[in-house]
């Protein structure tokens, strides 16, 4: 994971076949797939239709790609849909450059509370590809890192302007996993949980948006830290 702030943003690659689709995934992961889509059909036949068509079978493509990837089965991060819902993600960032101090933190974290991650949600639109998600630390509270007010991330990928509808979920969780690192993102003991919550986040993102869209930059984004 050293060189993980050197990490290049994967694009799509299509897919052909449903053999390959399924390929590489382990038994559990496709039951949770399963599971997923019977809830579609029953939802389409009971007129309950959540999202898109669009963005669900996106959503479906990211998860089967995840499952087979490499990062996932070395338990670099894990994936678990809220509510079964495909627009409703935990990530657990279980994994980072062991030579870190946030490595070093988390090691602490797990002694003092048994939590040895740093969890993510990451929540998607109905216009999903074409918008990013929007993603925020849910815990544990952290400096650094480019970590705004109540977890939102400030990283220009997931604004409009830096997003594209071409980037894997899988490559974006690899990013904030680098990004955290190279920010020098440290683990604040004893801080107050409450401080991380969807509505304080989304007024930090939203704050620094407006000033990206200002300024045409996110190089300046120290003087904002506590929006």
């Amino acid at each position: 994971l050293k060189d993980l702030d050197h990490y290049e943003m994967k694009e799509e690659e299509p897919i052909s076949g449903k053999k390959s689709e399924d390929e590489g995934i382990e038994k559990e992961n496709l039951a949770i797939l399963e599971k997923i889509r019977k809830t579609q059909r029953q939802d389409h036949l009971n007129g309950a239709v959540s999202g898109s068509v669009q963005a669900s079978d996106r959503l479906m493509k990211e998860l089967r790609d995840i499952y087979r990837s490499q990062s996932y089965k070395a338990g670099i991060y894990s994936v678990e849909l809220i509510n079964d819902s495909l627009y409703d993600w935990h990530v657990k960032l279980q994994k980072v450059d062991p030579d870190s101090p946030l490595h070093s933190d988390l090691q602490i974290l797990k002694e003092k509370e048994g939590i040895e991650y740093i969890l993510l949600n990451f929540s998607f639109k109905d216009n999903f590809p074409f918008d990013p998600p929007f993603v925020r630390v849910v815990l544990p509270v952290l400096s650094g890192g480019y970590v705004l007010g109540g977890g939102a991330l400030c990283m220009e990928l997931l604004t409009k302007q830096g997003w594209s509808s071409a980037y894997s979920i899988e490559s974006v969780i690899m990013q904030i996993n680098a990004t955290l690192v190279k920010g020098k993102a440290r683990v604040q003991f004893g801080a107050n949980k409450n401080q991380y919550n969807l509505a304080r986040a989304q007024q930090s993102y939203n704050s620094i948006v407006q000033i990206h869209e200002k300024n045409g930059t996110f190089n300046s984004i120290s003087t904002y830290y506590h929006l």
